[in-house]
């Protein structure tokens, strides 16, 4: 039977490499990409190439110099990942396809609960003049970033801070609500672990989001080896998700913004192929 699946599949196996994008794929990607600035010379470089580019680093976790020759020069492809990250079009992007994932499952555009973890990442080898510091994190042994990611019931990233390691779960989850800047006015419930408890965390959450309702989903003390909590779980699938992009395996950007980029690419991607097997 010729399925969304089966089609999806077939697809990709005309690909140069499995992280291209696909036509569907790129008929929702293409339209959202900002157009060459008024007065200069007329656009050359192949846009969706660009973006295979992308999704090829994060895809392998390659170095730019190391980018096939059959993409655009990695001066071009890197160029408009720092210009993106910037000027703010990975989010944009990001938020117009979350919005369109969220339809797509019968759902309001704007969730009303969301869950709140942390990820710890080892320090990979860098140089460079400008370094975003890392930090120990002790519970897991662990030297290098944290990525405190924001997600709804079904998994998909709202939104995401990355910091030193050595922050806190509350510190690091107050850094999360208190950048959201209203862009999910009608969250009502907030999913966390007990990292997230104790009053400094509640009053904060209270001056960032007064009308946010914590409910702190603990491990059961009677419980032996692995337990699917709930609501937790859908954090943990989310992580899980985005780890399968290599470039994510390990803290390798200098800076915490770049990290961050690639964090929302990945999101994309995961967004994309989401979109594309229920058309």
């Amino acid at each position: 039977m010729w399925t969304n699946e089966n089609r999806a599949r077939y697809d990709r196996s005309k690909l140069r490499y499995p992280s291209d994008l696909t036509d569907a794929e790129w008929g929702f990607v293409g339209p959202l990409i900002p157009p060459a600035k008024r007065g200069g010379g007329k656009r050359r470089v192949n846009m969706r190439e660009v973006v295979n580019g992308l999704m090829y680093v994060l895809s392998t976790g390659c170095q730019w110099r190391a980018i096939p020759k059959d993409f655009p020069p990695k001066s071009t492809v890197y160029g408009y990942f720092d210009l993106w990250t910037y000027d703010g079009t990975l989010e944009r992007i990001h938020h117009v396809l979350y919005v369109m994932c969220r339809e797509a499952e019968g759902r309001e555009a704007s969730p009303t609960a969301a869950v709140i973890d942390s990820q710890s990442v080892k320090n990979a080898e860098k140089e460079g003049a400008n370094i975003d510091p890392h930090g120990y994190d002790a519970g897991k042994k662990i030297k290098g970033k944290k990525r405190h990611i924001l997600v709804d019931t079904i998994g998909l990233l709202l939104h995401a801070v990355v910091h030193s390691a050595d922050i806190q779960d509350r510190d690091g989850g107050i850094l999360v609500l208190s950048t959201l800047f209203g862009k999910f006015p009608f969250l009502q419930k907030l999913f966390a672990d007990g990292g997230y408890q104790g009053p400094q965390f509640r009053e904060a959450q209270k001056n960032a989001l007064p009308g946010l309702v914590r409910e702190i989903v603990k491990r059961s003390d009677a419980a032996k080896g692995f337990e699917v909590l709930p609501r937790r779980w859908v954090v943990e699938r989310t992580l899980s998700w985005l780890g399968r992009c290599h470039r994510l395996a390990k803290d390798w950007e200098n800076l915490n913004r770049k990290a961050l980029a690639f964090l929302h690419l990945a999101s994309i991607r995961l967004m994309l192929r989401r979109l594309c097997n229920q058309s």
